[in-house]
């Protein structure tokens, strides 16, 4: 059996990750259903898989001093605990989350063979040129949107898809929380030209 792999990003409308401008986190637009949502998935039986950039982000906020982490979401605390492969040619073990297993190599290769081995679905939050490089390859099986109800045009960071192939996108799901934020979940394919 094949693993399902999900890539799980972020988007302000016009296709940014993140900002540089004064918005804060999830562009100040969370609210108690979207984060009562990204617990739930984060709850669930899962491996994570990331790039050594996102990682290193990632362990850097998690492993703040307690008063920082005590103003982060479950569900981001929820991430560390869940089992991870980090795949780096740069980053060492051991590493300073509970269960993180450095992987060195081609992230197309390294996800084919996880693909392959895990009980349990995978999940990648963020490491952009990643899963660029893994939908390109055939080997997610769902992208999954979060859509803000933002236009960061002059302070977007971390375009999402600039430098990608193109893809055909079949909608799986689609979720309003809060009345302002949509999710979307999409297989993608890759477009083949004619």
């Amino acid at each position: 059996m094949t693993a399902t792999y999900t890539f799980d990003v972020f988007s302000s409308l016009d296709g940014y990750g993140s900002t540089t401008g004064d918005w804060g986190g999830y562009w100040g637009k969370q609210g108690p259903e979207l984060l009562e949502h990204r617990l739930a998935l984060y709850s669930e039986e899962q491996r994570m898989v990331f790039g050594a950039t996102t990682f290193r982000a990632n362990l850097e906020m998690l492993n703040a001093d307690v008063v920082a982490t005590e103003a982060l979401d479950p569900w981001v605390i929820r991430m560390k605990y869940l089992p991870a492969t980090v795949v780096s040619t740069t980053l060492r073990e051991p590493l300073d989350w509970p269960d993180a297993t450095v992987v060195s190599g081609d992230a197309v290769d390294v996800v084919a063979r996880l693909k392959k081995e895990s009980d349990v679905p995978l999940r990648s939050h963020g490491s952009l040129a990643m899963n660029r490089a893994l939908m390109a390859a055939g080997l997610v099986d769902r992208l999954q949107v979060t859509v803000f109800p933002v236009i960061t045009g002059k302070t977007g960071a971390g375009s999402l898809f600039r430098g990608a192939a193109d893809f055909d996108l079949e909608l799986l799901e689609s979720r309003t929380f809060d009345g302002r934020v949509q999710q979307l979940v999409y297989r993608p394919t890759v477009h083949e030209s004619s």
